[in-house]
């Protein structure tokens, strides 16, 4: 099995490691920080072994890694595995962004429904079932967000059940959420937000919401 170094760091941005397994232009790895696509956050970007990933998914809890035809590397060749850390960073700031909204829309109307979620590089969104449009709500759940952003407050994640890999992130006092996507160290890096209410249908509301930046993160 795969060890998922990006729970265990997620801002580090370049691994050597060794093939574990190769099936075609698929191969999986001893250890990684390529997140792939899971609970809506979109995978990573970055290469292995100077080949760029052209797709990662998750196979149970083993991430398989799709190569371009001809890659020629074998199980127990030394490689390097690189991401692409502008795409990361901007994952992980929307992501946690959209969490945190999703907290406070679920608090603030007790009864909606999250019926889907995506966490993109520009924008993420948060799909409810709800009868009513969210538009008059939106300044305030900007305005909390907001705060919780200012703060700047620490932000703890871990295992809840490390055999299942089931985690958790927490923020004291404010929730403690089962997830296991990767995590920002504190609330004050997602920066200033933008949130869009979208009617995709009867009965259905979408949040998107957008970093108001366009920040280049240095590597941390």
């Amino acid at each position: 099995m795969t060890r998922k170094l990006f729970w265990d760091d997620p801002y580090r941005t370049r691994l050597e490691t060794r093939i574990a397994g190769v099936d075609g232009d698929e191969i999986t790895l001893e250890a990684t920080i390529l997140y792939a696509l899971s609970g809506g956050q979109e995978s990573d970007a970055g290469t292995i072994g100077g080949f760029e990933v052209l797709e990662a998914r998750k196979d149970g809890r083993e991430i398989r890694y799709r190569l371009a035809p001809g890659h020629r590397l074998a199980p127990g060749d030394a490689v390097a595995v690189a991401i692409d850390w502008e795409r990361r960073y901007r994952l992980m700031r929307l992501h946690f962004a959209a969490e945190i909204v999703l907290e406070l829309v679920m608090a603030r109307l007790p009864g909606i429904h999250k019926v889907g979620a995506h966490i993109a590089a520009d924008k993420a969104r948060i799909d409810f079932a709800w009868n009513e449009p969210l538009t008059p709500l939106l300044p305030e759940f900007a305005e909390r967000a907001a705060r919780i952003v200012t703060a700047d407050t620490p932000v703890l994640s871990g295992f809840s059940d490390e055999a299942a890999e089931r985690r958790f992130w927490e923020i004291p006092g404010f929730a403690r959420v089962p997830c296991g996507g990767t995590h920002l160290r504190r609330t004050g890096e997602i920066g200033a937000l933008t949130l869009k209410r979208r009617n995709t249908g009867k009965g259905k509301e979408r949040i998107e919401i957008a970093l108001a930046d366009a920040q280049a993160s240095a590597v941390p």
